[in-house]
């Protein structure tokens, strides 16, 4: 407003000096044709001179009398506003004497020790003038500090500001006074919290082994265990107010608010341990694989989320439950041996389309996981001779080769002049990998755990062929996913994979050995986690031309190796009933490969069902952990993000010690226990 007048005055101070030029032209040019007139001209222009300067003079002090007019009635009306502010407000000093307060503020909380919480802020905002004066060379005249603040039964938003003292007297140490406004927060928080709690969570539940179990069953005595699996499941969903729709004979959908979420997770799905308590006259268990998730805008981008965590859960093995939030994955229960019930049709259909991938690309490349071990090579082999089988390139990608057994195999391979470039390491993996290569992932599906991830990023089209359980950071975007937890090794799937190609397959005495080896090492010469499939193999692997004491010799310790683990096994101590935890204290890259062997001697021990050894790699502490079939290793070892199976899994730490990793370990056991009960 102020602005906008001056340029009104500076105008009409410009008009007055045009029309008082124009009226001096003028007279000049009366003066000039009559002489008589200059007197009279010279009067007259002193006249309208005084007259012009008087009446501007009064024209702007009369605006200035507005303008100041305008400003105290602003200046009263802020301070109106201020001493009646309808939120609680308070003025202090920096060192927290109170100056003023509103009456608004000595209402509101007459009932509530304020002074402590005025105190906390009032430290709070001058914690952050220092840190904004440490970041700036100029201190800032003004700064907000928003903190939300609990007091009592209500929530507040608590608005502060600073402001600089910039004229104070200089004796006083005083720099900036502080205002702090309460607004009351309760009702708009309660709204959101009621926003969120109504929010949709989407579940599928399956029966896992279904259709094999009802086969089993009696006709008169299946709807009868259909109706008490229901009803269970119905029961069991009214306690969350939630909806359960059976959607297929196996299947079902679960909706329920985002209220009862953490009631499920204390539940901890109890409803996977009610399924099994199911009886029956065949004495067969049922059991279930559950996905909850909360992610996504929409229903539809909830329902999609569910079941991409269905997938996960189905990769585990099943008998479990997940909830997907924020992108962050909670696995329950999962404790029970996985049953063999994998089809056949299955294979023939993968290996059907690993063909056709493979006739698509120029190229194979073949990669196992970090520190490979003989199943991994043994998978690589027998995709390797599939793919020159069909006449393309194929090229095994292998980084590190340190255990004896690869070292005795490799010496074996070293022989025919066939392998000579096969094996490539990651600098030459990465400079030919291009759009028309076709990369299989062997032994694992974990992205951080392959051989070479930047081989992930760059190939176009991914095969995933493993046996272990599921972990959450899974490869994502595989072209073809072979992942049976039922097959006891991921040498046992590739076997039945050349099995069922509809190429006939010759598989050299050498590359059906390292198949061999590798089930023979994951099964602990076929002792753990064998089915009717995996002699299957084994016996089609025997005909091709095996030599089971040369293989047996690949695995064979020297005598150091076998002091060094006898070592280890001597220093283990029982940490709880039926578990030992042992450690190799030196460091080298083998670490692992030594606490897997001592892991496994360790089980041979009376009355030890689990084992674990840790051992120091250099960057990483590694722990190998075996069981007999009772203590679920694999659980156990996820907590501290590792997997694998049941029976047998493996573990990386980074930035802990032995000692802090071993704890932390027998924490985890301690947890795993807790869990059951």
């Amino acid at each position: 407003m102020q602005k906008s007048n001056r340029k009104i005055f500076d105008t009409l101070i410009s008009r007055t000096k045009i029309y008082l030029a124009i009226i001096f032209i003028l007279l000049v040019i009366i003066c000039i044709e009559n002489y008589k007139m200059i007197i009279p001209s010279v009067i007259l222009y002193t006249a309208i001179v005084i007259y012009s300067y008087y009446t501007n003079t009064k024209k702007k002090n009369e605006i200035s009398e507005t303008l100041q007019d305008l400003t105290l009635t602003v200046d009263s009306a802020a301070k109106t506003t201020l001493i009646n502010s309808p939120f609680p407000l308070i003025i202090l000093e920096a060192d927290g004497n109170v100056i003023w307060k509103s009456a608004k503020f000595t209402t509101e909380f007459a009932n509530v020790d304020i002074n402590t919480y005025v105190k906390d802020l009032n430290a709070d905002i001058k914690s952050e003038i220092k840190n904004n004066e440490e970041k700036s060379n100029q201190q800032k005249t003004r700064k907000d500090v928003v903190r939300q603040v609990k007091i009592g039964n209500k929530d507040y938003q608590v608005v502060g500001r600073y402001i600089s003292l910039k004229n104070r007297d200089k004796k006083s140490k005083q720099d900036y006074m502080v205002m702090m406004y309460f607004i009351d927060n309760t009702e708009n928080i309660k709204l959101q919290k009621e926003y969120k709690d109504s929010k949709s969570c989407f579940g599928i539940i399956m029966v896992d082994n279904y259709e094999e179990t009802m086969q089993r069953l009696d006709a008169s005595e299946k709807p009868l265990v259909t109706a008490e699996i229901d009803k269970k499941m119905y029961d069991w969903a009214n306690k969350t107010n939630g909806v359960l729709i059976k959607s297929d004979r196996d299947r079902y959908v679960y909706l329920f608010e985002q209220r009862y979420l953490e009631a499920v997770k204390e539940d901890k799905f109890s409803i996977l341990d009610q399924i099994k308590e199911i009886d029956n006259k065949e004495k067969l268990q049922f059991t279930l694989s559950i996905a909850v998730s909360n992610e996504g805008v929409t229903d539809k981008e909830k329902y999609k989320a569910a079941q991409d965590a269905m997938d996960v859960v189905l990769g585990r093995g099943g008998d479990q439950a997940v909830i997907r939030e924020n992108e962050i994955y909670k696995f329950f229960g999962g404790r029970a041996q996985e049953v063999e019930k994998r089809t056949k049709v299955k294979a023939r259909v993968v290996a059907h389309a690993l063909e056709n991938l493979i006739k698509e690309s120029k190229k194979v490349m073949i990669m196992g996981h970090t520190n490979p071990d003989m199943d991994a090579i043994g998978s690589s082999m027998g995709i390797y001779r599939l793919a020159k089988t069909l006449n393309r390139n194929a090229y095994i990608v292998n980084s590190e080769a340190t255990s004896s057994a690869i070292s005795a195999f490799k010496q074996t391979l070293d022989k025919d002049p066939e392998y000579e470039d096969v094996i490539i390491n990651k600098e030459v993996a990465l400079e030919n990998i291009d759009e028309d290569t076709l990369l299989v992932v062997v032994d694992t599906h974990k992205v951080n755990y392959v051989d070479t991830p930047e081989l992930l990023e760059k190939a176009k089209k991914i095969v995933v062929i493993d046996h272990h359980r599921r972990s959450a950071d899974y490869i994502e975007d595989a072209t073809l996913i072979f992942q049976e937890v039922y097959a006891s090794s991921a040498a046992e799937l590739v076997t039945e994979l050349l099995q069922y190609a509809e190429v006939k397959i010759d598989l050299k005495t050498i590359e059906a050995e390292s198949l061999y080896a590798g089930i023979m090492m994951d099964t602990k010469n076929f002792t753990f986690k064998t089915g009717v499939r995996t002699f299957e193999a084994a016996a089609y692997l025997r005909r091709c031309g095996v030599d089971i004491i040369r293989v047996k010799k690949w695995f064979q310790s020297d005598l150091t190796s076998f002091n060094l683990i006898a070592g280890i096994v001597k220093e283990a101590e029982i940490v709880s009933e039926g578990i030992a935890i042992s450690t190799y204290e030196e460091t080298t890259k083998d670490a692992s490969l030594i606490c897997a062997k001592a892991a496994d001697e360790l089980l041979t021990i009376s009355d030890i069902t689990a084992s674990f050894v840790l051992g120091n790699t250099g960057d990483k502490i590694c722990i190998s952990g075996r069981s007999i079939g009772d203590i679920n290793v694999q659980v156990i070892l996820e907590k501290l993000g590792g997997g694998g199976h049941i029976t047998l899994a493996g573990a990386q730490v980074e930035g802990m010690t032995m000692e802090e990793t071993k704890q932390e370990l027998i924490n985890r056991i301690h947890e795993y226990f807790s869990e059951i009960e």
